[in-house]
């Protein structure tokens, strides 16, 4: 199965404004580099500052959901960012010049046809897929909200809505590929209840609502002067409630709109994962807060799984680097080369090995008698690997160098002892910028993570 990478060919703007703003905003999407994955751009802001579609920077999941880093906020992420899963697509760039994505009808209807007019290109590096093996469940108490992700041949999504109202009663709608998404799911828009409106609008926090952008439920009946005072809000010379309970101000795409809402909000909510999903999954009432909730359990198990998942090569064939090759790229020599091999290296990524012998001369004066690999080697092993991957991505690789810069989230797994075979994995957490590098490293050794940190390097060209 072709599992690549994806991103637009072009570049693609996409104007309107702001729900809870009213603001008038451009968004253009552009294409991204590998591993990048979704990545907004506040352009209105000084120096364009960036902020990844991260579960973690969740901030606020009334009304939709923000994220916020570094004092830089995105807020009502999920239409856009459903429409982009809904694609196939895993890197992308959305620059804002506001705080929010358009409005536009409330749906994902238009985002759809700015990423069809902007195309698919397929890239080298495989998709990040988590394969569902074992159920996940998240429940909220409070409002009984609660997500279950189960075993399934593709991302499947199944959502139930109840609000306790005669109006709206309990619906639930289905989507069993993603390739239907465009026809079943993007044109349903968002909605609420009259009285939740009217409270909004008192407090003046949806500034772009104008009848136009949300279906309106109306559960009780409305007095004559509050139905004058929306004529007066939103400039109608006539609002009146229809038999099925909606305002007369949009006429329903289906009759369980309102879960195929639902639907798009978890599956926007759920790309903040940052992985594409292989199961399927049952929203029952969900939520933005319940999605979001869930999506940063889900992120901890799959992070989980990825340190603990060995990295399996058959030592016995031919490296890609030997001891030689590896000698032309970087500049360490014994004794303090600390790799033998390069078993496998792309634009991203490289695998590297280290053969531990007695003969180490570290071992002479630590701990003789009982030797232990120290730890500051084993980084700076795989620091010696990420060189490696770094250089790569120059032409001549033996004219530059590259430097620590800092080491994060540093963690001794196990003992490494004489005799034992590290394999280390290094793999970029974002593209390369002004030569600096971010990566994520694992060392294995006897079939058990022994070793990981994120490191950062520069790339620094020789002195002539």
């Amino acid at each position: 199965m072709n599992n690549k990478q994806k991103t637009i060919v072009n570049e693609v703007t996409i104007s309107g404004v702001g729900l809870h703003t009213g603001d008038k905003v451009n968004m253009t999407f552009k294409p991204a580099l590998e591993n990048s994955g979704f990545v907004f751009v506040r352009t209105d802001i000084e120096g364009n500052p960036s902020i990844e579609a991260k579960a973690k920077f969740v901030t606020y999941t009334q009304r939709g959901t923000v994220i916020e880093n570094n004092n830089i906020k995105v807020q009502t992420t999920e239409h856009v960012l459903a429409a982009a899963v809904a694609l196939g697509y895993d890197n992308l760039i959305i620059e804002l010049d506001a705080v929010e994505p358009p409005i536009m009808d409330g749906s994902s209807k238009f985002f759809i046809e700015a990423f069809e007019r902007a195309g698919i290109k397929e890239q080298n590096a495989e998709s990040d897929v988590y394969v569902v093996k074992e159920v996940v469940t998240f429940k909220d108490e409070q409002s009984g909200s609660e997500i279950t992700l189960i075993p399934s041949d593709e991302y499947q999504i199944t959502t139930i809505v109840d609000f306790g109202t005669k109006i709206l009663g309990t619906q639930n709608a289905s989507l069993s590929k993603l390739s239907d998404f465009k026809e079943e799911i993007s044109e349903a828009r968002t909605f609420s209840f009259l009285h939740e409106l009217e409270m909004l609008l008192d407090n003046g926090l949806i500034k772009g609502g104008d009848l136009s952008n949300a279906i309106v439920y109306v559960d009780k009946e409305i007095p004559k002067d509050r139905m004058d005072k929306l004529k007066k809000t939103f400039g109608k010379e006539d609002i009146s409630v229809t038999p099925n309970g909606v305002l007369n101000n949009l006429t329903l795409r289906w009759t369980n709109e309102a879960a195929r809402h639902k639907l798009l909000d978890v599956i926007g909510d759920l790309a903040l994962i940052g992985v594409k999903i292989k199961g399927k999954i049952i929203a029952n009432k969900p939520g933005h807060y319940v999605n979001t909730e869930f999506a940063k359990k889900l992120v901890k198990i799959i992070e989980k799984e990825k340190r603990n998942k060995v990295p399996s090569y058959d030592l016995n064939q031919p490296p890609l680097m030997d001891i030689h090759q590896i000698m032309e790229v970087l500049p360490h020599r014994p004794p303090f080369l600390l790799i033998d091999r390069i078993l496998e290296l792309t634009d991203t990524k490289v695998v590297g090995m280290k053969n531990v012998s007695m003969n180490e001369p570290f071992f002479m004066g630590h701990f003789p008698g009982a030797p232990v690999m120290p730890g500051v080697l084993q980084v700076e092993a795989m620091a010696q690997c990420g060189g490696v991957l770094v250089l790569n991505t120059v032409p001549n690789p033996e004219d530059y160098l590259t430097y620590f810069m800092k080491m994060d989230n540093v963690k001794f797994k196990q003992k490494v002892l004489p005799g034992d075979t590290l394999i280390f994995t290094c793999e970029l957490m974002r593209p390369i910028t002004r030569g600096i590098c971010h990566m994520q490293s694992y060392g294995y050794a006897n079939g058990k993570l022994v070793v990981e940190a994120q490191l950062m390097a520069m790339i620094v060209k020789r002195d002539k």
